[in-house]
């Protein structure tokens, strides 16, 4: 399979699944948990060595992340859990990944043993490619510097891709992006991203109150550990092949129960029913944060507010990347 060759992406959880047709092959090696600009600065130089060749461009990662193999009692928050950096690498472009389950054992591989075992006899690797700083093996004595080293002995190329830098000539980092969504920055997010950020939940029963107020919603629980900020996104959302816009609150409903905090979604111009079915929620932009309203007749005149400012926001909205717009696209 080439480089361009885009109709198979090929996953493999282990050493032993790992598919011949990417043996031999040029891979990209990350944690990739956001496939943020500098991720994908990483991926592309790996799609560039491979364009024209032969040789397979595939993406090495590891699950669980480490830092919460060995700080479990604070686990982090993944941007992209498994399926979906897993969706995302295929939207890049690459051929296939190989996602190796991260143990402390695993961590405790020589870096010697980590090349020679699995970079050479199991996978074959043609080059590598890495950021800049990316450590592998036992106390993390697999530098870069000892990568590229190891790669002269044995005979593989090896790529180490510099820091990518914002406008503001900050590195682009998944901490720098779980920090802005906490602060309800999404358009920082965003931008450091390189696309919105979105995540997948099935729609669960509620207490159906909105559909009394006039805007019935679709309710999701994020994950228990994300730490977006409580309040009103203006969000486009997927359905199956079919997109919509909207705007949800996420929060506690402090007017009524302040209950579970929960990510209620109301879809324009729709009607149908979506309990059961599982929903792709891009969040667009953040409108303001969450408040608890005197009356019923208050809220609902800040609704129609919201979902005003929401239809204007998701109205002139346009593409960040490439990858953005491939993620907007039905058929992607």
């Amino acid at each position: 399979m080439s480089s361009s060759d885009t109709s198979r992406f090929l996953v493999a959880e282990s050493l032993d699944s790992f598919p011949a047709e990417l043996k031999g092959g040029i891979v990209a090696i990350g944690n990739f948990d956001g496939l943020h600009r500098g991720h994908r600065a990483v991926l592309d130089a790996a799609m560039g060595l491979g364009h024209g060749t032969h040789h397979p461009v595939y993406a090495m990662s590891f699950e669980p992340h480490p830092r919460t193999v060995f700080n479990p009692s604070k686990p982090v928050f993944r941007l992209t859990p498994r399926a979906q950096k897993l969706d995302m690498l295929r939207v890049c472009g690459l051929g296939g990944a190989l996602i190796l389950p991260f143990t402390r054992d695993f961590a405790g591989i020589e870096a010697n043993a980590f090349v020679q075992d699995i970079l050479i006899d199991t996978l074959g690797i043609s080059h590598a490619v890495t950021g800049y700083d990316f450590h592998f093996g036992r106390a993390r004595q697999g530098t870069p510097d000892y990568l590229r080293d190891a790669g002269a002995k044995h005979g593989f190329g090896v790529t180490i891709v510099q820091r990518e830098e914002d406008e503001g000539a900050e590195v682009i980092s998944s901490t720098r992006i779980r920090d802005s969504l906490a602060e309800g920055d999404i358009a920082q997010a965003n931008a450091l991203l390189g696309y919105r950020w979105y995540f997948e939940a099935e729609v669960r029963h509620g207490d159906k109150r909105g559909r009394d107020l006039g805007y019935p919603t679709a309710n999701l629980a994020l994950a228990q550990d994300c730490p977006l900020k409580q309040g009103i996104y203006a969000v486009k959302v997927r359905i199956g092949d079919d997109w919509h816009d909207g705007v949800a609150s996420y929060g506690r409903r402090p007017t009524f129960d302040n209950g579970a905090i929960l990510f209620e979604v109301h879809l324009f111009d729709f009607s149908g029913d979506l309990y059961g079915k599982t929903l792709r929620v891009h969040v667009v932009s953040y409108l303001r944060g969450e408040e608890k309203f005197d009356s019923v007749e208050a809220l609902i005149r800040q609704m129609d507010q919201d979902s005003a400012e929401a239809r204007a926001a998701l109205g002139s909205l346009q593409p960040l990347s490439d990858i953005d717009l491939k993620l907007l696209d039905s058929s992607a």
